[in-house]
């Protein structure tokens, strides 16, 4: 398969591409620039919003993965709002030219408050502009994709750990103040328990599910269990050896923010024990 990654020189984008192209498959990457993205990838930097007919500029491909996501981390941004009829018409010029296959980043925040694990059944009620604006989008790519008789993926991810300081996560955060040589850490009381996936691994279960079009719809990207945000952070230390104590109760914790909260991993599993669709 020919893929087009979007926001490929993004923390997610560079590990999601290198992952794909393991996988045997060929990938076009795009971004306002490439400098991170895997050698092996066609690259093509520039903004993707102001391309008049983005499937014919890159190169046909047989399927897209949209990554492409302003302020992740900044869940009331107004970017979020600003920018959705913009991925909206990207993924309609690529649906409306007869793309085979859509796949688009998903996550957890569209889900909203809720305790318990999340399937692709799961209502969704999001509270911030990131989670509604990608639930929006969400429900437009799919109204898209079924009227046009296209493929349709959402890759809705969950925590991901991750030891590099490019990220905005708090695991990306505490690198970069161990690497600084700070002794202490901001923290809440870490008592939430969210669905963690190691980098690699979410990487992997993304390349999977886009290399292949038997299991679709919505796919949670995830490990399948709670766990204390306390606990992976504590152990995160630990697994690298950082000299950095937590210093707990000095922020809040978000009130948006569920207090159990995981994904159901039935149809990545299901994905991943196809041979034809992991790392070789």
């Amino acid at each position: 398969m020919k893929i087009l990654v979007t926001g490929a020189n993004g923390y997610l984008g560079q590990g999601i591409v290198k992952a794909i192209l393991d996988n045997g498959h060929s990938v076009v990457a795009t971004d306002f620039n490439t400098n991170y993205v895997d050698e092996r990838a066609k690259k093509i930097s520039g903004n993707l919003f102001d391309i008049e007919d983005p499937y014919v500029t890159f190169g046909r491909p047989d399927a897209v993965l949209h990554l492409a996501w302003r302020d992740g981390f900044k869940h009331y941004s107004d970017a979020h709002v600003d920018d959705l009829p913009k991925h909206y018409l990207f993924l309609k010029k690529m649906i409306d030219s007869g793309i085979n296959k859509v796949a688009v980043m998903g996550s957890m925040h569209e889900i909203g408050f809720f305790e318990g694990s999340i399937n692709e059944s799961t209502p969704c009620n999001p509270v911030t502009p990131y989670g509604i604006s990608k639930n929006a989008l969400r429900e437009l790519t799919k109204m898209m994709a079924d009227k046009n008789n296209t493929i349709f993926q959402w890759l809705r991810g969950y925590y991901i750990v991750g030891h590099s300081e490019f990220g905005s996560s708090i695991f990306s955060k505490i690198t970069a103040a161990a690497n600084a040589g700070e002794t202490t850490f901001p923290f809440t009381l870490g008592q939430d328990q969210f669905d963690f996936i190691d980098y690699d691994d979410f990487c992997n279960q993304i390349a999977a599910s886009i290399g292949q079009n038997d299991i679709n719809g919505i796919i949670e990207i995830c490990s399948g269990r709670p766990e204390k945000l306390a606990d992976r952070v504590e152990r995160f230390i630990k697994e690298n050896n950082y000299s950095i104590k937590l210093k707990y109760g000095a922020f809040p914790d978000r009130p948006y923010d569920s207090k159990a909260i995981w994904g159901s991993n039935q149809k990545i599993q299901e994905i991943l024990k196809n041979k034809n669709y992991v790392n070789k």
